[in-house]
């Protein structure tokens, strides 16, 4: 089997993963100050069970944490769920900010 690559494309906000020269799947991300937040994650149904989706959010991934600027919001389920499985990259995760509550 080819090896998947993962490309960022920030000008789409979304990682890509290709395969075989195709785009085999996407994760969409939104980003502020302090966070990348991965909204939705696709692969294209001629490439799924084949490993695409972990080695896109790998990827993704790695590149946030390279980045080391920002922590992860995981909105879409399924970076949620690979994270779980991964915990090797659960220090990645936006842990919320204390609270300021007075009463």
């Amino acid at each position: 089997m080819a090896e998947v690559t993962v490309t960022h494309e920030p000008d789409r906000t979304r990682f890509e993963a290709h395969l075989e020269g195709k785009v085999a799947g996407f994760a969409d991300y939104q980003q502020t100050q302090e966070l990348w937040v991965f909204t939705h994650t696709e692969v294209d149904p001629a490439f799924e069970g084949q490993g695409v989706g972990g080695a896109l959010v790998r990827g993704a991934l790695d590149h946030v944490r390279a980045d080391g600027t920002r922590t992860v919001l995981a909105v879409c389920p399924f970076v949620r769920a690979w994270i779980a499985r991964h915990p090797e990259y659960a220090d990645l995760l936006y842990q919320g900010r204390p609270s300021t509550v007075a009463d």
